[in-house]
């Protein structure tokens, strides 16, 4: 039972964003440490960049604040976007045709745990891999 980690969540809903634009910045981010991620998340220039920052602090609050976890060990152990409701809109077109637009909503769920990495501040030589020439 103690090997079972505690896996905190926090999620955004409705978000007014297509999924596949959000899911593009989660893949840049699944599996990093809390600090790596926000490194990364800062120098975004996409929209959903912005986005998931809010989430993945939310997260990252909700751990520190109700379960005492220190931000240092916390990595991201699951990313993930669902699509949400679609509103659905008509644009005028030739000969007194309409055209559908569809305006897609996002559901952004980013879970955290806590790890601890061996030798904080010291490289451990059985990770570390060597790349030749």
């Amino acid at each position: 039972m103690s090997d079972q980690k505690k896996v905190i969540s926090a999620s955004s809903k409705y978000l007014r964003i297509s999924p596949s634009k959000v899911n593009l910045v989660l893949c840049k981010i699944r599996g990093k440490s809390y600090k790596e991620a926000l490194q990364i998340l800062k120098y975004l220039p996409q929209k959903a960049g912005a986005i998931v920052w809010q989430t993945l602090y939310s997260a990252v609050s909700n751990a520190t604040n109700n379960f005492d976890f220190k931000k240092e060990k916390l990595v991201i152990a699951e990313a993930f976007v669902n699509q949400g409701p679609i509103l659905k809109r008509m644009r005028a077109r030739a000969k007194g045709k309409g055209a559908a637009i569809q305006k897609k909503m996002s559901h952004l769920t980013i879970r955290v745990m806590e790890v601890d990495f061996p030798g904080e501040g010291q490289i451990d030589e059985s990770t570390v891999e060597v790349k030749l020439k």
